[in-house]
C-alpha cells in the first residue's frame, strides 16, 4: 500500500477530524502544483515517512502530505488528472449543478447539462475508485461499457421530471411544484448514487484488496469491495440530495418575503449562489462521512481471507 493510504487512518475514528483533514486537503491551490513538484512530495514522504500515531509537526511534511492526499491515487501512486482530483470536485462540479437546476425552457438544454454533470461525476467516480485488483489495466471496453452505460442511464433518470413536466404537464402550481421541486430530489439522489455503483462495477465483481494494520496485503474481497462502493455512493447520494433539496427550500421561504415580491428578479441568482455555496459546503461533509480507509472486521470477510491472517481488523482504501 501507498504512503496515503496510512496516512488516512490518522482520521478513520472521528468524523470531525476527518472534515478538518478535508477541509485542508480541498484546498484549491493544490491544482496549481506540478506533476514535478507532487512526486517530490511523495519522494519526501518516501524517505521521510510520517508518524500514524503522532502529530505532525515539521512543516515541509504537512504540505507534502497535502499535496499527495489531494493530487495522488493512494493505490497507485499516479498523479491524478487535475480536473478529477478531489479538489477540483467543487469548483467544476459547482456550476455544472447551477446550469443542471436551471428552469430550462425546453428539454435539450436539461440533456445537455444532465449529461455533462453525469459525465463528470462517472470520470470522478472512475479516477478515483479502488484499484487495488486493476492496477496496469488501461479502460478494457467492459469499463467503457460500464462508463458509457452509467452517464446514459443516469441522464435520462435525471431528466425525467423534466419529461414528464414537458410531455404531460399542466401550468398548475401543483404539477409545477412536484415536477420542478419536489421530485428532482430522490431522482438525483438515486441517479448520483447509481452513478457510483455502476462506475465501480469491477470492485463488486472481483473485489479489492484488504490488508493488516501494516500494510501487508492479505486478500481480495467481494466483501469489502461492495461495502467500498455502497459507503461512496452514500456519501454521493447525500451530497446531491442536500444541494438540491436545501435552495429548493430556502426560495420557498424567500418567495414568501415582501422583498423578493418587490424584486422577483433577485431570486434567480440568489437560488445560484445558494446552490454554489451549499455544494460548497456538503463536499468536506459527504467526503468525510465515512473514513477514506475503511475498517473491517475479519470476521465479516470470505473464509479464505479469515484463514489468511490472526489479524481482527483489516483494512481498505473505500475510493473517493
Amino acid at each position: 500500500m501507498e504512503v496515503n493510504v496510512g496516512q488516512w487512518r490518522r482520521e478513520e475514528k472521528s468524523f470531525f477530524r476527518r472534515f478538518l483533514q478535508w477541509l485542508d486537503i480541498l484546498d484549491p491551490t493544490t491544482l496549481l502544483a506540478s506533476n514535478k513538484e507532487i512526486q517530490n512530495a511523495q519522494t519526501l514522504l518516501q524517505s521521510s515517512p510520517p508518524s500514524l500515531t503522532e502529530p505532525v509537526k515539521d512543516e515541509k511534511i504537512k504540505k507534502a502530505l497535502k499535496l499527495t492526499l489531494s493530487s495522488v491515487h493512494p493505490d497507485t501512486g499516479d498523479v491524478l488528472p487535475t480536473v478529477f482530483r478531489a479538489s477540483a470536485f467543487t469548483p467544476f462540479a459547482a456550476p455544472l449543478v447551477v446550469a443542471m437546476l436551471l428552469p430550462h425552457k425546453g428539454l435539450k438544454p436539461d440533456l445537455f447539462w444532465q449529461f455533462l454533470f453525469q459525465s463528470y461525476s462517472a470520470g470522478f467516480n472512475l479516477a478515483n475508485r479502488n484499484k487495488t485488483t486493476c492496477t496496469g489495466e488501461k479502460n478494457p471496453l467492459k469499463q467503457v461499457l460500464l462508463l458509457v452505460g452509467s452517464v446514459s442511464y443516469t441522464t435520462c433518470l435525471g431528466v425525467f421530471p423534466q419529461f414528464v413536466m414537458y410531455r404531460y404537464g399542466s401550468n398548475s402550481p401543483g404539477m409545477h411544484t412536484l415536477f420542478r421541486k419536489i421530485l428532482p430530489v430522490p431522482v438525483l439522489v438515486i441517479a448520483s448514487a447509481l452513478n457510483v455503483a455502476v462506475v465501480r462495477g469491477f470492485e463488486l465483481e472481483t473485489g479489492i484488496e484488504v490488508a493488516d494494520k501494516n500494510g501487508n496485503v492479505v486478500g481480495v474481497s467481494q466483501i469489502a469491495g461492495t461495502k467500498a462502493v455502497k459507503e461512496t455512493a452514500i456519501s454521493r447520494a447525500v451530497l446531491i440530495g442536500t444541494t438540491v433539496a436545501v435552495p429548493n427550500m430556502l426560495v420557498s421561504y424567500l418567495q414568501r418575503t415582501n422583498f423578493i415580491r418587490r424584486s422577483p428578479l433577485a431570486l434567480a441568482p440568489i437560488r445560484h449562489i445558494m446552490t454554489a455555496f451549499v455544494l460548497g459546503m456538503m463536499v468536506p461533509i459527504s467526503f468525510s462521512l465515512y473514513p477514506q480507509t475503511g475498517k473491517i472486521n475479519r470476521s465479516n470477510l470470505e473464509p479464505l481471507i479469515q484463514s489468511a491472517t490472526t489479524e481482527d481488523d483489516l483494512y481498505y482504501n473505500r475510493g473517493l
